[in-house]
């Protein structure tokens, strides 16, 4: 009687050899935008939000993947962190894809893909202006279909899933709490913050230090 033979495993990649960001903008940016998404949702367990991470979308065939540079998945765990996305797994797309990209043609590849992955909103940024007017877009999933998110009157555009808009203050991109007009921080302005606190804190220690000495 032959043997039956054993099933072999797919082989799914974690690394697809390409830099996170084109140049250190792109880079710089992609770190940004990840960061502050890490913070808005850092008390949310059934928030998961990912950078250059390869997304699998078709059970047993690793040649169907796409690598967002930042994406948000509302409903799905936040731990354990992931080495990969697998669509089957999950059981949910990405909610938003954030692509800060200075490639045309790969755009509109990943723009059709991610409408039939079911992406409800896409935006897409060009930090150095090369080819995108306005440099910053966003695309909502209407019917199946992206239709362009309208820009508010100060050139902002609204992200329904996340309540924040999203500005272009010079270079980068600026993430505001639609609701509150709380602006997230970048990382060096937390910086800075964070200094100026402990600054006042050693200023309230010294005045309190003098008022006990002078009793």
């Amino acid at each position: 009687m032959a043997a039956i033979p054993l099933k072999q495993d797919v082989f799914y990649p974690e690394r697809d050899g390409q830099p996170m960001g084109e140049t250190g903008i792109h880079g710089k940016e992609i770190r940004e935008l990840t960061m502050a998404l890490e913070q808005r949702y850092r008390d949310a367990p059934d928030v998961y939000v990912g950078s250059d991470m390869l997304m699998y979308y078709v059970q047993g065939d690793p040649t169907q993947c796409v690598c967002p540079d930042v994406f948000v998945t509302f409903g799905i765990p936040k731990e354990p962190l992931r080495r990969s996305y697998f669509f089957w797994k999950e059981g949910v797309p990405p909610t938003l894809v954030i692509e800060v990209t200075s490639d045309r043609r790969n755009d509109l590849e990943k723009r059709k893909l991610y409408a039939q992955l079911g992406v409800q909103e896409y935006f897409i940024d060009d930090p150095l202006g090369e080819y995108l007017n306005p440099p910053l877009q966003g695309l909502r999933l209407v019917r199946g279909e992206y239709r362009p998110i309208q820009p508010e009157a100060d050139g902002s555009l609204l992200s329904e899933v996340t309540g924040l808009r999203f500005r272009r203050e010079g270079r980068w991109i600026r993430l505001i709490d639609a609701e509150t007009g709380e602006r997230l921080l970048w990382s060096g302005e937390k910086d800075e913050a964070l200094q100026a606190a402990e600054e006042e804190i050693a200023r309230l220690r010294r005045e309190l230090e003098r008022r006990e000495r002078e009793g």
